[in-house]
């Protein structure tokens, strides 16, 4: 999702991420955007249930309600991440009556979690929120990533990423990732989220953010097309969810790009 990147001729794609350009009269309607953000409670303590508020508001006009576009199923996709990137989750606040979103989630550890927020005000172009919680508890003991990571197994199934070019910055990259249960490939993946599977990349300070959806292809597995761009070079962590026999699975690897 590249919200900047716009162009006049029908059917064109995007040159960053490969995905179809879409009609939108109003993208660029001059107006800013912010999610506000409360949880409950205030202090976040490991282990105990907490609320996550969003309400979207427009920056200078904050009490006029914001509707929000639907973009593949949900109004507001919720990614949860550890700061050190070691633990990924994908969760959707519910509409309510009050005019905001509220998701229930329960942190496992104490320490710094990044939460992003995707979204679409209706009439408007895509938008990305973003915080740093600090919750209390037994922290936990972060992971430092450094190498390659391009493969990935748990529960019987395994995945391998790989690109059609050298992970460099400035240039559109097609990335695949196949997949296989019990060493066999897996043809019958089912949809989730209106999708073959869903990519969400982030750099390892956490500062830039993709998510990636697949290309259209007819099949359902074991390969998943997709394509992407990076703008800076450094090590970012991949993060694969796919549904199969009624399940959701997460996958992750970790990539270095070059400058």
């Amino acid at each position: 999702m590249h919200p900047e990147v716009t162009s006049t001729k029908p059917g064109e794609k995007c040159p960053k991420c490969g995905m179809e350009l879409v009609h939108n009269d109003q993208v660029s309607n001059g107006k800013s955007y912010q999610m506000k953000f409360e949880p409950q409670p205030m202090q976040l303590v490991a282990g105990q249930p907490a609320t996550l508020t969003y309400t979207p508001q427009e920056l200078g006009n904050e009490k006029a309600p914001v509707p929000l576009a639907v973009v593949h199923e949900k109004k507001i996709h919720l990614i949860i991440v550890r700061k050190d990137l070691s633990v990924f989750d994908h969760e959707h606040p519910e509409f309510t009556a009050a005019g905001n979103y509220k998701a229930a989630f329960t942190f496992p550890k104490g320490g710094d979690y990044v939460l992003f927020q995707d979204y679409t005000p209706a009439g408007s172009g895509h938008q990305l929120g973003r915080q740093v919680v600090s919750v209390q508890g037994p922290k936990y003991t972060p992971v430092k990533f450094s190498k390659d990571q391009m493969q990935w197994s748990q529960d019987g199934y395994q995945a391998t990423l790989s690109f059609d070019k050298a992970l460099k910055v400035g240039q559109l990259l097609g990335m695949k990732i196949t997949l296989s249960q019990n060493g066999q490939p897996v043809t019958d993946l089912d949809k989730y989220l209106g999708a073959l599977g869903h990519v969400v990349v982030i750099s390892e300070d956490t500062e830039r953010y993709l998510h990636v959806h697949p290309n259209d292809q007819a099949d359902k597995g074991p390969v998943i097309g997709f394509n992407t761009n990076f703008e800076k070079p450094g090590l970012y962590r991949v993060f694969l969810q796919f549904n199969h026999g009624g399940q959701i699975h997460t996958g992750n690897f970790t990539i270095n790009v070059q400058a």
